[in-house]
């Protein structure tokens, strides 16, 4: 028998054939192998970069959609406070409620007293529904606040004097109830407006510009409003003329205007990435050291039964797992309003113990209260500067002067808040949530130039300073006579308040964006903004008292109607004076003891 052949070392692939088909050729692949199959379909690869192409795609196309609701909700903020400053045209008709109703001008100023009180001392419940709620539901207020306010006023107006004057018309009550409800509107609306675009865009490099448009706009809204009502509203006088307002008329267009406004902003107001600045923000302020105690840690600690032990007492482990549990609560979905409401509260009271806010609103209400006086006044000023007899046409109008005043608040609106975007400091990120012995506020401080981008600085406070002096200026030129009988230089008083006023109104909400966050700045706004309501109450008085007293002691005596410098002149000095002490308040809070320089703080 011949030997069976000795094995191989190795299987020759000539020699292989699978055991499961051995007359398969050797070369023929396997219908099931993943050689056969397209490779569009079976390639892993190919899978992979689909879904990575569809990721990005959809990511765009979630990046494009939040661009266009923040850009939209921009727009319409815009339009909200293009309508919003209605108020701002009281001298339009203000002094026609002296010689249709009778009103006195005490009465005349309790109105616009009242309208100013209803718009902004609701401002933080108002500021708190803007962080909490979002701004839809305060500009959906503002709807109906304005339409029932200027719907009631106009019934009002048109029934005549009130009983107390010897008519029978409404009483006086139900007018100042109207503007009540009228200021109520414009604080909602122009607020749910300015803390959209502060929130949208307050984290960027145009801050300024962003809150700067939408409070411009409010300044234009009393021009347009004002030019519409007394050349399109007006009544006719005897001859054929072009007379005064047709009050009921305007009110009537204001109300309806103003309702459609807000109903619409209470669908496009929108906040962008909401969630991711406030996550932002309370990781900061974890490691700021400025809070006590890890909020979300000691929530997780009291769940797992740990919240009797003190931190030192834990193992690491249980301290790992607690840690990992806090950051779990962080991002469950139950836990995301309660982290909103947490974080807050906690930037509330920061700003409300923190003494430089008490200097910035007490120099706010300083300023702003004889601007907004001055602006209510306007119609019943004018009146004073030439007498009743000299001429059968007057040589200027209150609607010229709203208009002249809306113009320059507006551009110094615009101007300051673009100069404040390109030449004031450069603010770090989140330096509002850093302790004043913070590491990284000693190292920026230490160890960075304070601005490398920028050679040359000015800082917001400069510029404030600069338009209250501005300001009080225009103040001076009044009170000084040279306005009187000569009404056609009124134009430089209007000019100077008015681009006082709008570049105060339009840095101090960004001075509370760049010192205390934007996370919560409707209610840090709506705080501070109560100041101009006892301001524009105490000017207005101290106006209504000074113009009544004067009026009282002239030729026919208890006259309502009052000519002469004597009418103004003291109490424009006092407004004067007043500016100048708040600018003492302002650089206190910048460079004094503990102030923003001291602390850091790029303003």
């Amino acid at each position: 028998m011949p030997a069976p052949p000795a094995p191989s070392n190795g299987i020759d692939k000539l020699d292989y054939r699978p055991s499961s088909d051995p007359r398969r050729p050797l070369l023929q692949p396997d219908a099931e192998s993943d050689f056969s199959r397209p490779s569009q379909d079976t390639s892993y690869a190919g899978s992979f970069f689909d879904q990575v192409a569809e990721g990005i795609a959809e990511r765009d196309r979630r990046k494009i959609q939040r661009q266009v609701v923040r850009w939209l909700s921009f727009v319409w903020a815009i339009i909200n406070c293009l309508c919003a400053g209605s108020i701002t045209a009281y001298s339009l008709y203000g002094h026609l409620f002296q010689s249709q109703l009778h009103y006195t001008q005490l009465q005349v100023n309790i109105v616009s007293i009242t309208a100013e009180l209803a718009m902004y001392l609701p401002v933080p419940a108002f500021g708190y529904l803007c962080d909490r709620l979002g701004p839809g539901v305060p500009s959906l207020l503002s709807g109906f606040f304005f339409g029932l306010g200027y719907l009631l006023a106009a019934f009002a107006y048109r029934s005549g004097p009130p009983p107390s004057d010897g008519g029978y018309g409404w009483p006086f009550g139900v007018m100042v109830v109207a503007f009540v409800a009228v200021g109520m509107g414009t604080s909602c609306m122009y607020l749910s407006a300015v803390t959209t675009c502060a929130k949208n865009f307050g984290r960027g490099s145009a801050k300024g510009v962003a809150l700067a448009v939408p409070i411009a706009a409010f300044g234009l809204s009393g021009m347009w409003q004002s030019q519409v009502g007394s050349r399109l509203m007006f009544e006719r006088n005897p001859d054929g003329s072009k007379g005064d307002v047709d009050v009921f008329r305007f009110f009537l267009f204001l109300g309806i205007t103003l309702l459609v406004v807000g109903l619409i902003g209470s669908l496009t107001l929108r906040i962008v990435d909401e969630e991711e600045m406030i996550d932002e923000a309370v990781e900061e302020l974890e490691r700021s050291g400025l809070l006590a105690q890890d909020e979300f840690f000691s929530r997780a600690a009291n769940i797992h039964g740990y919240g009797a032990l003190d931190t030192r007492d834990l193992s690491d482990s249980q301290f790992d797992f607690l840690r990992t549990e806090a950051e779990r609560l962080k991002l469950h979905t139950e836990e995301e309003a309660r982290k909103k409401t947490w974080l807050l509260n906690e930037e509330t009271r920061r700003y409300l113990t923190d003494h430089t806010m008490w200097w910035l609103a007490a120099g706010f209400f300083l300023v702003t209260g004889p601007g907004e006086a001055f602006i209510n006044n306007l119609g019943t000023i004018i009146g004073t500067l030439t007498p009743s007899y000299a001429s059968s046409s007057p040589p200027t109008s209150p609607a010229t002067h709203v208009s002249i005043v809306a113009i320059t608040s507006t551009a110094a609106r615009l101007l300051t808040g673009a100069l404040s975007d390109l030449l004031a400091p450069t603010a770090p990120s989140h330096q509002y949530h850093r302790g004043p012995d913070s590491m990284a506020n000693s190292f920026s401080s230490i160890h960075r130039p304070a601005n490398p981008s920028k050679p040359f600085t000015v800082s917001r406070l400069t510029f404030l300073l600069i338009f209250s002096f501005l300001l009080s200026l225009g103040q001076i030129l009044l009170a000084s006579g040279l306005i009187q009988n000569h009404a056609a230089r009124f134009a430089w008083v209007s000019a100077l308040v008015g681009a006082g006023y709008g570049a105060v109104f339009s840095l101090t909400p960004i001075v509370v964006s760049v010192v205390w966050g934007v996370e919560n700045f409707g209610t840090n706004w709506g705080i501070l903004a109560t100041a101009p309501a006892l301001g524009a109450t105490v000017w207005g008085a101290v106006y209504a008292c000074v113009y009544q007293r004067a009026a009282g002691s002239g030729e026919r005596g208890n006259d309502v109607l009052c000519y002469g410098k004597e009418c103004y002149a003291p109490t424009f000095w006092a407004m004067a004076v007043s500016v100048w002490v708040a600018g003492g308040l302002w650089l206190w809070a910048w460079r004094g003891p503990g102030g923003w320089k001291s602390r850091g703080i790029a303003v």
